[in-house]
C-alpha cells in the first residue's frame, strides 16, 4: 500500500550513511552506491575500527558525526549496534534501511519507534526475489492446504553465526500464514522421533564453504512434490536492494515499510 510520498524529491544524488560500514556488506553498499544515483557522506562503525577509509570515506564511531549529512542511513551493523543506530536516526528523523537480523527486544522497540516519526524499512533480506519467494510460498501453502507436507532448508557458508536464517524465519511466517494458524517448528531431527505429524513445519540449517545463501522451500504430497527455491550467487544483490530501498524512503511520510511496498504490492 502506499502511503504518501513527498518528503522531498531532490533532483541531486541521495546522500546516505552507512552504519556497519567496513563489513561486507557495508562495503558493497559503498561500491555500488553511485550506481543508485547516492553518494555516501557517512560511516559508521565500531570503535576499533575508527579511522578505517571505505570507498574515499573516513569511518567514525558517532552516528551523531556519521549520519549528519545524510538523507538516509542503510545499516548492516551488529545485532547489539541497532538500538543505537535507531536512535540517532530517530533523532534527526533519518529514514533507515536495516538488513540486520537476529536483533534483540530492544531494538526491536527502537525501530518501532523511529517509524512514528520516520520511514523505516527493516528486512532479514534485502532481495526482491526473496520477496517473491515469500508470497509464491504463502499462496502455495494456502491452496495446497494441511495435506501437503513443509519443509525449509536453508544454506549458508561456514562463518555464519546464526540458524535458522533470517530469511528462512521469513519463509516460516509465509508458510504459517497460509496455513493461518501458527503450526509448530521441528528443527532437525534426531534419534527416534516418531512420524511426522500434521502441520508441522520442518526447518533445517546447513552451513558450509563460502555459499552466500540458498533456501528451499519443499511442499511434499501424496505421489508429488513442489520446490520453491531461491539462490543468492553474489552479496551485491543485497546491497542494490538497500541502496533501491534508501531511494525509495526518503519520498515517503513517517512509517514501517516493507520490500513488498518497494514492490508496488
Amino acid at each position: 500500500m502506499d502511503r504518501g510520498s513527498g518528503r522531498h524529491r531532490s533532483t541531486g544524488p541521495r546522500r546516505i550513511a552507512i552504519a556497519g560500514a567496513t563489513g561486507r556488506m557495508g562495503r558493497a553498499v559503498s561500491r555500488l552506491a553511485a550506481e543508485h544515483h547516492c553518494v555516501v557522506v557517512g560511516a559508521l562503525t565500531a570503535s576499533a575500527e575508527a579511522g578505517t577509509v571505505v570507498e574515499g570515506v573516513t569511518t567514525v564511531s558517532d552516528p551523531a558525526v556519521a549520519f549528519q549529512q545524510a538523507e538516509c542511513v542503510i545499516d548492516f551493523s551488529h545485532p547489539d549496534a541497532v538500538t543505537k543506530v535507531a536512535d540517532a536516526c530517530r533523532e534527526r528523523k533519518l529514514a533507515l534501511v536495516s538488513g540486520t537480523t537476529n536483533l534483540p527486544d530492544e531494538a526491536q522497540r527502537s525501530l518501532e519507534e523511529l517509524a512514528k516519526v520516520a520511514p523505516m524499512m527493516w528486512a532479514p533480506n534485502m532481495s526482491l526475489g526473496v520477496q517473491l519467494l515469500a508470497e509464491l510460498v504463502e499462496q502455495a501453502v494456502r491452496r495446497l492446504g494441511l495435506g501437503f507436507d513443509v519443509e525449509i532448508v536453508e544454506t549458508h557458508h561456514n562463518k555464519k553465526i546464526d540458524a535458522p536464517s533470517g530469511t528462512a524465519k521469513r519463509l516460516i511466517d509465509a508458510v504459517r500464514g497460509g496455513m493461518m494458524s501458527d503450526e509448530p517448528l521441528v528443527h532437525g531431527r534426531d534419534g527416534n522421533v516418531g512420524a511426522r505429524s500434521r502441520g508441522e513445519i520442518g526447518v533445517h540449517a546447513i552451513r558450509g564453504g563460502d555459499v552466500i545463501g540458498d533456501h528451499v522451500v519443499h511442499l511434499f504430497g501424496q505421489g508429488e512434490r513442489l520446490e520453491l527455491t531461491h539462490r543468492a550467487t553474489s552479496r551485491d544483490l543485497f546491497a542494490h536492494g538497500a541502496l533501491r530501498a534508501a531511494c525509495y524512503l526518503v519520498t515517503k511520510h513517517p512509517g514501517r515499510y516493507t520490500i513488498k511496498d518497494l514492490l508496488g504490492g
